[in-house]
């Protein structure tokens, strides 16, 4: 009992009363900002590092893709005029792939679209949402923050979200990894074993697009461009909350 309430004094309360309201520590690597100082000329160092050709530079302008950035930190620590520097804002998940790419000068959060949102999934999932995760040939980076969301430090049970065994207990699939080509089949069957209507869930940088095998002739991505995503939650791995977070909105959207 006594080495019990020492670790409670020395590390605190573990478990989030609110999931909503938590700012993580300043060290975590969530949304970039992009400052509008120019560059030097001709310097290209932030794309030229990036292993997922995440940033772009067009006319001088920076722009930097969440939805391939592994969040290595590289650009910013090699920039030489600091224009990239990552915040610790872990609300980065969006239902609109292009919310994801990041501009110059952009300081606002990333924004949600309660109009892309289908009516159904609110309608159907607003109290209760179960998924089936697949592991598309990830690393398993993202399956275990994944299973972290459901422990009790972030305990997303809580908001009626939780993961199945089976499919066909499904209201959706999150689907981590780049898609392999031994894996689509699987994950193919998955989904038609999911009754309708579903959600769709692209978790990590490697699900949303490809990632460091974005090119690779081993992954057989046509399903992405298939079917309709409801929520694109970037990170390499994504933090729990990034997750949770991005759900709890998906299935709270009000349409106008």
């Amino acid at each position: 009992m006594l080495t019990m309430l020492k670790i409670l004094a020395e590390t605190g309360r573990q478990t989030i009363p609110d999931v909503t309201k938590v700012a993580l520590p300043a060290i975590f690597r969530g949304k970039p900002e992009i400052a509008s100082t120019p560059c030097e000329s001709g310097c290209t160092t932030c794309r030229d590092l990036c292993p997922t050709s995440a940033i772009r530079i067009s006319n001088s302008t920076v722009t930097l893709d969440l939805g391939a950035c592994v969040f290595c930190g590289e650009c910013a620590d090699e920039c030489p005029a600091d224009k990239i520097a990552f915040t610790n804002d872990h609300l980065v998940a969006s239902n609109n792939r292009s919310s994801l790419v990041i501009a110059e000068g952009d300081v606002s959060s990333i924004t949600f679209d309660p109009d892309l949102v289908r009516k159904e999934i609110v309608g159907t999932f607003g109290s209760s949402l179960k998924l089936r995760q697949v592991s598309a040939g990830g690393c398993n980076a993202c399956e275990l923050e994944l299973n972290a969301c459901g422990n009790v430090n972030f305990d997303m049970g809580r908001y009626g979200i939780e993961f199945v065994a089976s499919p066909r207990h499904a209201d959706g699939v999150v689907i981590t990894g780049p898609i392999s080509l031994n894996m689509s089949e699987a994950n193919q069957i998955c989904h038609d074993s999911v009754p309708d209507p579903k959600v769709v869930i692209l978790t990590g940088a490697c699900a949303i697009s490809g990632g460091v095998f974005a090119n690779s002739p081993a992954l057989q991505r046509a399903y992405v461009d298939r079917y309709n995503v409801d929520l694109y939650v970037p990170g390499c791995p994504p933090h729990p909350l990034t997750f949770i977070n991005g759900v709890l909105t998906m299935i709270r959207s009000k349409h106008a």
